[in-house]
Protein backbone atom coordinates (compact mmCIF):
# COMPACT_ATOMS: atom_id res chain seq x y z
CA UNK A 1 0.00 0.00 0.00
CA UNK A 2 1.67 3.29 -0.85
CA UNK A 3 1.63 6.08 1.66
CA UNK A 4 -0.86 7.89 -0.31
CA UNK A 5 -3.57 5.38 -0.19
CA UNK A 6 -1.99 4.55 3.48
CA UNK A 7 -3.14 8.44 4.54
CA UNK A 8 -6.24 8.29 2.93
CA UNK A 9 -6.86 4.92 4.95
CA UNK A 10 -6.34 6.65 7.87
CA UNK A 11 -8.57 9.88 6.94
CA UNK A 12 -11.27 7.34 6.48
CA UNK A 13 -11.05 5.51 9.42
CA UNK A 14 -10.92 8.73 11.30
CA UNK A 15 -14.19 10.21 10.37
CA UNK A 16 -15.90 7.07 10.70
CA UNK A 17 -14.62 6.76 14.25
CA UNK A 18 -15.41 10.43 15.12
CA UNK A 19 -19.21 9.72 13.93
CA UNK A 20 -19.28 7.16 16.23
CA UNK A 21 -17.55 8.75 19.64
CA UNK A 22 -20.92 10.78 20.34
CA UNK A 23 -23.03 7.62 20.83
CA UNK A 24 -20.33 5.76 22.45
CA UNK A 25 -19.42 8.80 24.95
CA UNK A 26 -23.06 8.80 26.25
CA UNK A 27 -23.86 5.26 26.36
CA UNK A 28 -20.38 3.16 26.58
CA UNK A 29 -19.86 0.92 24.73
CA UNK A 30 -20.18 -2.44 26.43
CA UNK A 31 -23.23 -3.30 24.94
CA UNK A 32 -22.17 -2.30 20.99
CA UNK A 33 -22.17 -5.04 18.68
CA UNK A 34 -20.19 -4.49 15.23
CA UNK A 35 -23.77 -4.04 13.43
CA UNK A 36 -24.16 -1.36 15.99
CA UNK A 37 -21.50 0.23 15.08
CA UNK A 38 -21.56 -0.18 11.54
CA UNK A 39 -25.20 1.49 11.98
CA UNK A 40 -23.51 4.44 13.94
CA UNK A 41 -20.64 5.03 11.13
CA UNK A 42 -23.43 5.30 8.80
CA UNK A 43 -21.99 2.59 6.86
CA UNK A 44 -22.50 -1.17 5.48
CA UNK A 45 -21.35 -3.89 7.62
CA UNK A 46 -19.35 -4.72 4.28
CA UNK A 47 -17.72 -1.01 4.65
CA UNK A 48 -16.99 -0.93 8.06
CA UNK A 49 -14.98 -3.92 7.74
CA UNK A 50 -12.58 -2.78 5.14
CA UNK A 51 -11.56 -0.70 8.08
CA UNK A 52 -11.86 -2.28 10.82
CA UNK A 53 -11.67 -6.24 11.91
CA UNK A 54 -12.76 -6.32 15.45
CA UNK A 55 -14.68 -4.00 18.15
CA UNK A 56 -11.62 -3.85 19.85
CA UNK A 57 -9.69 -2.92 17.05
CA UNK A 58 -12.82 -0.26 16.97
CA UNK A 59 -11.92 1.08 20.52
CA UNK A 60 -8.36 1.66 19.80
CA UNK A 61 -8.89 3.73 17.41
CA UNK A 62 -11.23 5.96 19.44
CA UNK A 63 -8.55 5.76 21.89
CA UNK A 64 -5.94 6.97 19.61
CA UNK A 65 -8.37 9.74 18.47
CA UNK A 66 -7.98 11.14 21.54
CA UNK A 67 -4.23 10.54 22.32
CA UNK A 68 -3.66 12.58 18.95
CA UNK A 69 -5.46 14.84 19.32
CA UNK A 70 -4.20 15.26 22.70
CA UNK A 71 -0.69 15.42 21.39
CA UNK A 72 -1.39 18.26 19.34
CA UNK A 73 -0.95 20.79 22.45
CA UNK A 74 2.62 21.43 22.09
CA UNK A 75 4.83 22.41 25.14
CA UNK A 76 5.65 25.51 25.43
CA UNK A 77 9.41 26.84 25.50
CA UNK A 78 10.50 28.25 29.50
CA UNK A 79 12.04 30.99 27.21
CA UNK A 80 9.17 32.00 24.66
CA UNK A 81 7.84 35.83 24.86
CA UNK A 82 5.08 36.86 27.27
CA UNK A 83 2.54 36.72 24.38
CA UNK A 84 3.00 33.40 24.19
CA UNK A 85 1.33 32.78 27.53
CA UNK A 86 -2.07 34.19 25.81
CA UNK A 87 -1.71 31.84 22.84
CA UNK A 88 -1.04 28.81 24.71
CA UNK A 89 -3.81 29.20 26.90
CA UNK A 90 -6.74 29.74 24.11
CA UNK A 91 -5.23 26.40 22.38
CA UNK A 92 -5.80 25.12 26.26
CA UNK A 93 -9.10 26.70 26.21
CA UNK A 94 -10.17 24.73 23.28
CA UNK A 95 -8.81 21.84 23.63
CA UNK A 96 -10.24 21.14 27.57
CA UNK A 97 -13.40 21.96 26.70
CA UNK A 98 -13.49 19.64 23.56
CA UNK A 99 -11.58 16.69 25.89
CA UNK A 100 -14.19 17.33 29.13
CA UNK A 101 -17.25 17.41 26.46
CA UNK A 102 -15.97 13.94 24.81
CA UNK A 103 -14.11 11.37 27.35
CA UNK A 104 -17.04 10.76 29.97
CA UNK A 105 -17.34 8.63 32.96
CA UNK A 106 -19.25 6.04 31.37
CA UNK A 107 -16.71 5.41 28.51
CA UNK A 108 -13.73 5.35 31.00
CA UNK A 109 -15.48 2.55 32.92
CA UNK A 110 -16.36 0.57 30.17
CA UNK A 111 -12.30 0.92 28.84
CA UNK A 112 -11.07 0.04 32.51
CA UNK A 113 -13.01 -2.79 32.77
CA UNK A 114 -13.02 -4.32 29.31
CA UNK A 115 -9.40 -3.05 27.41
CA UNK A 116 -7.45 -2.07 30.56
CA UNK A 117 -4.22 -1.68 28.27
CA UNK A 118 -6.33 1.09 26.29
CA UNK A 119 -7.30 3.11 29.80
CA UNK A 120 -3.58 2.72 30.50
CA UNK A 121 -2.63 4.41 27.31
CA UNK A 122 -5.33 7.72 27.28
CA UNK A 123 -4.96 7.58 31.00
CA UNK A 124 -0.99 8.54 30.49
CA UNK A 125 -1.78 10.71 27.70
CA UNK A 126 -4.29 12.68 29.86
CA UNK A 127 -2.09 12.69 32.91
CA UNK A 128 0.97 14.30 30.63
CA UNK A 129 -1.18 16.57 29.59
CA UNK A 130 -2.30 17.54 32.99
CA UNK A 131 1.31 17.51 34.14
CA UNK A 132 1.89 20.70 31.10
CA UNK A 133 -0.74 22.57 32.00
CA UNK A 134 0.24 22.78 35.65
CA UNK A 135 3.95 23.55 34.36
CA UNK A 136 1.92 26.77 31.89
CA UNK A 137 0.02 27.90 35.40
CA UNK A 138 3.38 27.79 37.63
CA UNK A 139 5.74 29.35 35.27
CA UNK A 140 3.08 31.88 34.39
CA UNK A 141 2.89 32.53 37.95
CA UNK A 142 6.75 32.83 38.52
CA UNK A 143 6.77 35.38 35.39
CA UNK A 144 4.50 37.31 36.91
CA UNK A 145 1.60 36.93 33.86
CA UNK A 146 -0.73 35.05 36.22
CA UNK A 147 -2.31 35.42 39.36
CA UNK A 148 -0.65 33.54 42.42
CA UNK A 149 -3.88 30.87 42.36
CA UNK A 150 -3.73 27.43 43.57
CA UNK A 151 -2.99 25.46 39.96
CA UNK A 152 -4.68 22.40 41.03
CA UNK A 153 -7.50 23.81 41.96
CA UNK A 154 -8.07 25.13 38.72
CA UNK A 155 -7.33 21.43 37.18
CA UNK A 156 -10.40 20.99 39.23
CA UNK A 157 -12.30 23.28 38.25
CA UNK A 158 -12.31 21.98 34.80
CA UNK A 159 -12.91 18.27 35.16
CA UNK A 160 -15.89 19.24 37.58
CA UNK A 161 -17.32 23.20 36.86
CA UNK A 162 -17.11 22.98 33.02
CA UNK A 163 -18.28 19.78 32.68
CA UNK A 164 -21.71 20.42 35.29
CA UNK A 165 -22.14 23.86 32.89
CA UNK A 166 -22.15 22.14 29.29
CA UNK A 167 -24.29 19.35 30.42
CA UNK A 168 -27.46 19.48 27.75
CA UNK A 169 -29.88 19.33 31.48
CA UNK A 170 -27.86 22.55 33.15
CA UNK A 171 -28.06 24.53 29.45
CA UNK A 172 -31.98 23.56 29.42
CA UNK A 173 -32.34 24.68 33.45
CA UNK A 174 -30.96 27.74 32.77
CA UNK A 175 -32.41 28.30 29.39
CA UNK A 176 -28.63 29.33 28.51
CA UNK A 177 -27.18 28.23 25.08
CA UNK A 178 -23.94 26.47 24.79
CA UNK A 179 -22.50 29.38 23.24
CA UNK A 180 -22.82 31.64 25.40
CA UNK A 181 -21.77 29.13 28.73
CA UNK A 182 -18.44 28.64 26.63
CA UNK A 183 -17.88 32.65 25.73
CA UNK A 184 -18.80 33.21 29.83
CA UNK A 185 -16.59 30.54 30.89
CA UNK A 186 -13.78 31.59 29.01
CA UNK A 187 -13.93 35.06 29.98
CA UNK A 188 -14.28 33.57 33.57
CA UNK A 189 -10.99 31.64 32.99
CA UNK A 190 -9.16 34.90 31.52
CA UNK A 191 -10.21 37.21 34.12
CA UNK A 192 -9.20 35.10 37.09
CA UNK A 193 -5.86 33.58 35.84
CA UNK A 194 -4.37 36.45 33.91
CA UNK A 195 -3.32 39.43 35.95
CA UNK A 196 -5.51 42.86 35.25
CA UNK A 197 -2.36 44.78 33.25
CA UNK A 198 -1.46 41.52 31.13
CA UNK A 199 -5.36 40.99 30.04
CA UNK A 200 -4.45 42.73 26.89
CA UNK A 201 -1.70 40.44 25.17
CA UNK A 202 -5.09 37.75 24.22
CA UNK A 203 -6.98 38.07 21.25
CA UNK A 204 -10.48 37.19 21.75
CA UNK A 205 -11.00 37.53 18.62
CA UNK A 206 -9.11 34.33 17.83
CA UNK A 207 -11.55 32.60 20.05
CA UNK A 208 -14.36 33.33 18.27
CA UNK A 209 -14.27 30.30 15.24
CA UNK A 210 -12.99 28.01 17.95
CA UNK A 211 -15.63 28.37 20.11
CA UNK A 212 -18.52 28.30 16.68
CA UNK A 213 -16.16 25.04 15.73
CA UNK A 214 -17.10 23.36 19.53
CA UNK A 215 -20.21 24.65 19.46
CA UNK A 216 -21.22 22.59 16.03
CA UNK A 217 -19.92 19.97 17.48
CA UNK A 218 -22.04 19.68 20.81
CA UNK A 219 -24.85 20.28 18.57
CA UNK A 220 -24.40 17.35 16.31
CA UNK A 221 -24.02 15.14 19.57
CA UNK A 222 -27.44 15.91 20.81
Amino acid sequence: MSTHTEDQHDRSRSKLLKKLIASMMKNGFQQLRMDDIAKHMDVSRATMYKHFSSKEEVIEGVVQVFVNYIETLEERAPEEDETSFGTWFQQWFGQTVSLVGHITDVFLKDLQTAYPDLYDLLKAALTKREQQTLAFYRDGITKGIFNPINENFMLLQDDLLLREIINAKYLLYNQISIRQVLHDYYQFKKIQLFKAEKLPMLDDSKMEPVIELLVEKFNRAL
